[in-house]
């Protein structure tokens, strides 16, 4: 069954000096303002596209290779994924650092990295930023 995810941003005056609110429309978690500061400079409690890619790059990979470690027969206890996009103005994404640390019962720390690697090549989100160099950094806890 095939879904769809739905999201929209009202974005207010110019580049540099505007701003707008992304709003979370198919979970309705609310809304989250965003401003080219937030995106070029620091956050200061505002997201940027950036963050909401490393949102969900890293929830999709730790899906993804959670579900590999389960059909191997070594279903992980717990993953932890971070996901650092970079992002330099007038460049774009810079490239994208994944983190992952694993709790997996049975499985050693080859077999871990190896899980990893596959689940960022199969990832659908890895798949959909497959313009962008992704890099793993994956370890047992």
């Amino acid at each position: 069954m095939a879904t769809t995810r739905t999201a929209h941003t009202v974005w207010e005056g110019n580049l540099l000096e505007g701003n707008g609110v992304i709003a979370f429309d198919s979970s309705g978690i609310g809304e989250q303002p965003v401003t080219w500061a937030s995106r070029s400079q620091e956050a200061n409690g505002k997201t940027s596209p950036e963050e909401l890619i490393a949102a969900a790059h890293s929830s999709c990979f730790s899906m993804a290779l959670s579900h590999a470690l389960a059909g191997a027969g070594t279903p992980p206890t717990r993953l932890q994924t971070s996901a650092n996009v970079g992002f330099q103005p007038g460049e774009g994404i810079t490239g994208i650092q994944l983190t992952v640390v694993g709790e997996v019962p049975g499985l050693d720390e080859a077999g871990f990295v190896a899980a990893a690697e596959e689940a960022k090549k199969n990832c659908p989100v890895s798949q959909a930023l497959a313009g962008t160099t992704i890099t793993l950094d994956a370890k047992l806890a």
